[in-house]
C-alpha cells in the first residue's frame, strides 16, 4: 500500500468494513474502482480476518485497522445499528492515521457518523441515509447536514446518502480521476445510470417501495424499476404480481396513490431525468428509460416538468 518512497501509491483505495455492516455499501464501490481499473483495493476492518455482513455474506481476508498503510483513498461503509457495531473511539487513533495520509475520505450511508464522531465534518456539509440525516444533525450540531441527496462533497471530504448511492459517489471519483469517459464506461458495464448529479434527490416518491407492503407486488414494481425499458404494462405487471389486473390497480391506488400506468411512466420519466443529466442524448435517454421515441418523452417532460428533454439536459449541465 506503499509506494517506493514510503507514499500511499496513487490509486490505492481502502474500504473499511466491520462485522454487520451493509455488504453494499462495501460492494458497490468496490466494484466500481475494479470495474474501473488502475486502482487497489484494500480491505480493512478492525481487527482483521473474515468479516460477515448483515447479510451474512463474508468479506475475508481484510487487513486489521492497527496494521493498514496510507491509501490513496479511504471509504467508511455504514450499518443499520451502527453505534452498537463498531467502536469509534476504540479505533479512532488508527482511523485518524489514515485519515490523515489520505488524498480523500468518504463515507457511504450511515458511515458518516463514524466520521463526524471523530470530528472530521465539523463546519463541513455533510449527508447520509434519509432516514438518518435529523439524528446526524442532532447529534452533531457542528456538522452542516444536507437532507436527501446522493452525495456531498466538502474539501476532500465525500459523504453519500443511502446504501446504493455509494455507487454514484464512487462512479464521481473515477470521474474525478480518470474522466467522464471511462465513468461512463463503468457505469454502462454495470448497467447503471452513470451518477446522479449530488444535489438529485436519494430517491424520487416512484422509486420508494418502503410503503408497499404487498410482497409479489413490491418485487413486481422492483421489476420495472429496475429494468424501465422493459415492455411493462398493467397485465404484465399484474402476472408478474400473481394479483389480477383489478386487485392490482387497487392495491397501486392505495400504496402510491396513483394508477399503474401513471406509476409505470413516473419510473420512466425518473430513470430518463437520470440519463440526461449523466449527458446522454435525448434518443438514447428514450430507448433506455423505456419511452421508445423522442416525441413519447417529450410530451411526458411538457407535462411533468414543462421543459423538453433537451431543456432538462442543458439545465442541469448548466447546474
Amino acid at each position: 500500500m506503499r509506494s517506493t518512497d514510503g507514499s500511499p501509491t496513487e490509486k490505492d483505495v481502502g474500504i473499511l468494513a466491520f462485522p454487520g455492516v451493509t455488504m453494499l455499501d462495501v460492494a458497490g464501490p468496490a466494484e466500481v474502482f475494479s470495474r474501473a481499473g488502475g486502482y487497489g483495493l484494500h480491505y480493512l476492518s478492525p481487527a482483521g480476518g473474515t468479516v460477515r455482513s448483515s447479510a451474512g455474506i463474508a468479506i475475508a481476508d481484510t487487513l486489521p485497522l492497527r496494521a493498514a498503510g496510507p491509501v490513496d483513498t479511504l471509504i467508511v461503509a455504514g450499518a443499520n445499528d451502527l453505534e452498537h457495531l463498531f467502536d469509534v473511539e476504540r479505533h479512532r487513533a488508527d482511523l485518524l492515521r489514515l485519515v490523515g495520509t489520505a488524498r480523500r475520505v468518504a463515507s457511504v450511508c450511515t458511515g458518516s457518523f463514524i466520521l463526524a464522531a471523530l470530528g472530521l465534518l465539523d463546519g463541513r456539509k455533510a449527508t447520509t441515509h434519509w432516514r438518518e440525516t435529523a439524528t446526524l444533525a442532532r447529534r452533531y450540531p457542528r456538522v452542516e447536514v444536507e437532507e436527501d441527496v446522493v452525495f456531498v462533497r466538502d474539501g476532500r471530504f465525500f459523504t453519500s446518502g443511502g446504501i446504493t448511492t455509494g455507487i454514484d459517489l464512487s462512479l464521481a471519483l473515477v470521474e474525478d480521476d480518470h474522466g467522464a469517459e471511462r465513468s461512463r464506461n463503468v457505469a454502462r458495464d454495470m448497467i447503471v445510470f452513470m451518477q446522479r448529479a449530488g444535489d438529485q434527490s436519494q430517491f424520487s416518491d416512484a422509486l420508494n417501495l418502503s410503503s408497499v407492503h404487498h410482497e409479489s407486488l413490491r418485487r413486481a414494481m422492483a421489476e420495472v424499476i429496475d429494468r424501465p425499458a422493459g415492455k411493462h404494462t398493467l397485465q404484465s405487471l399484474a402476472r408478474a404480481a400473481h394479483l389480477s389486473t383489478r386487485h392490482l390497480t387497487r392495491l397501486i391506488q392505495a400504496e402510491t396513490g396513483t394508477t399503474p400506468a401513471r406509476w409505470i411512466e413516473q419510473v420512466r420519466l425518473d430513470a430518463a431525468c437520470r440519463l440526461l443529466s449523466a449527458n446522454y442524448g435525448v434518443a438514447d435517454a428514450a430507448e433506455l428509460s423505456g419511452f421508445g421515441s423522442d416525441e413519447t418523452m417529450r410530451r411526458v417532460f411538457r407535462k411533468h416538468l414543462d421543459l423538453t428533454p433537451t431543456e432538462y439536459r442543458e439545465q442541469r449541465r448548466g447546474s
